[in-house]
């Protein structure tokens, strides 16, 4: 699973270097294609992590993603996965992701 997970990476960087994923959307369109292709192994399509440690996105504020993509992109807060996969981010596309996420409804239920 390991490789796999490792092909699909650098097939995701190859397409990214020529352009094909990379700042394709508009500001304001979803771009389900790019939480397809970068997000949803880790994050889920719907926002609900699939991997221990990775964190749930759906319903978060946009601002707040828009803040900790540029954070990733820039290196100011470092993860080993997030690091690399924001640092080719256009501000196109980490708003495109953060309207994905941020409009995602959830349902909140307190402990009984």
């Amino acid at each position: 699973m390991r490789n796999s997970k490792a092909a699909v990476f650098v097939a995701w960087l190859l397409a990214a270097a020529s352009g094909s994923l990379i700042g394709t959307a508009r500001a304001g369109d979803a771009a389900p294609h790019l939480v397809q292709t970068l997000c949803q192994n880790c994050h889920g399509l719907d926002g609900v992590a699939v991997l221990p440690g990775a964190a749930n996105l759906s319903g978060q504020q946009k601002e707040y993603l828009v803040e900790q993509l540029r954070a990733f992109r820039s290196g100011k807060r470092q993860n080993p996965q997030m690091s690399v996969i924001a640092k080719p981010l256009t501000d196109d596309d980490i708003e495109n992701l953060a309207l994905w996420y941020s409009s995602i409804k959830i349902r909140v239920e307190t402990p009984k």
